[in-house]
């Protein structure tokens, strides 16, 4: 496990800045980790199983 900072973030899941606080804002996204100051980061497991669960969101769909 480790801290992601919000680049990496939005690399590792193709989503924009805006589109990751949209869905923090409704629940839909990991909050993220408060560092100090206004430095945030997002576990990188949490982030891991967000997006496993939209793969399998995929899968149950096509079947």
């Amino acid at each position: 496990m480790k801290l992601m900072r919000l680049p990496e973030v939005m690399a590792k899941t193709g989503l924009g800045r805006s589109a990751i606080y949209e869905r923090i804002a409704e629940g839909t996204f990991p909050k993220p980790v408060a560092l100090g100051g206004r430095a945030v980061a997002w576990v990188s497991d949490e982030i891991e199983a967000w997006i496993m669960a939209r793969i399998e969101e995929r899968d149950a769909v096509q079947e």
